[in-house]
């Protein structure tokens, strides 16, 4: 896997979880103050930061085939997680991913929650939520960088990738102080989600001792076996008449 092929595959996938947490912590910025967000997002930053220095020197010390075939393992729960929703919004048949909805919801529980303080807090309600918004969306960003990186053995620039995808959402999210809605999220979604795949059965399969035709040139192969049985998937799945469209 090349370097350049490591980082934008870790970028996409890390910017895609990064616009989700900055809905959140947009949300609870706006309606409650942003200096207990941000006190959030810092809160749980650190947690990720520890967690990364934790499980990133582990990789190392793991049997040969073993990190493969746990981080192959993981990529295979995200990435079919990810492309069965992606097929079925794309096939009409799940409604789309939609930051605006959602952070309208997100503002109106915040609204309406009652405001008090703990542990030194202004704003427990804006803390606690901005800091399970980011360390939920964060671990999965941390599990990629580290999957990706660790096989790759290049954890470093992985974590720079996901760093940078981070920094990007988080600098556009609050220069216009509103959800990233023009983001074609759903359609990130499915080739993030067919990439992981991939990457999922390829790594899978080489932990559990298989050996590909050609090696590593059997990868970009397996991707697109996948995005042909994604999009072969929503052609199948989409409604042929109008009553079956509208059918819940």
């Amino acid at each position: 896997m090349t370097a350049g092929a490591l980082f934008v595959a870790v970028f996409l996938a890390c910017a895609v979880e990064a616009v989700e947490a900055l809905t959140i912590v947009l949300a609870a910025g706006a309606a409650r103050g942003w200096r207990s967000a941000g006190w959030g997002v810092l809160a749980a930053l650190g947690v990720l930061v520890l967690i990364v220095a934790a499980l990133g020197p582990a990789l190392s010390v793991l049997p040969v085939g073993v990190p493969r075939a746990v981080v192959g393992g993981l990529l295979l729960i995200f990435g079919l997680q990810w492309l069965r929703k992606a097929i079925l919004r794309a096939s009409g048949r799940k409604a789309l991913h939609d930051e605006s909805a959602i952070y309208q919801r997100e503002l109106a529980a915040a609204v309406a929650a009652p405001a008090r303080s703990r542990a030194g807090v202004a704003d427990w309600y804006a803390f606690t939520l901005s800091f399970k918004g980011v360390l939920l969306e964060g671990l999965e960003v941390a599990l990629i960088a580290l999957s990706f990186g660790g096989n790759a053995h290049n954890v470093p620039l992985a974590a720079l990738a996901a760093g940078c995808a981070a920094v990007v959402v988080a600098a556009l999210g609050f220069a216009v102080r509103a959800p990233l809605a023009r983001v074609p999220e759903n359609t990130l979604k499915f080739i993030v989600g067919v990439v992981l795949t991939g990457f999922g059965i390829f790594w899978t399969a080489e932990g559990a001792g298989a050996r590909w035709p050609g090696s590593d040139a059997a990868l970009p192969i397996i991707i697109l076996a996948v995005a042909g049985c994604a999009l072969g998937l929503v052609a199948l799945l989409r409604p042929k008449t109008l009553e079956e469209a509208r059918r819940p």
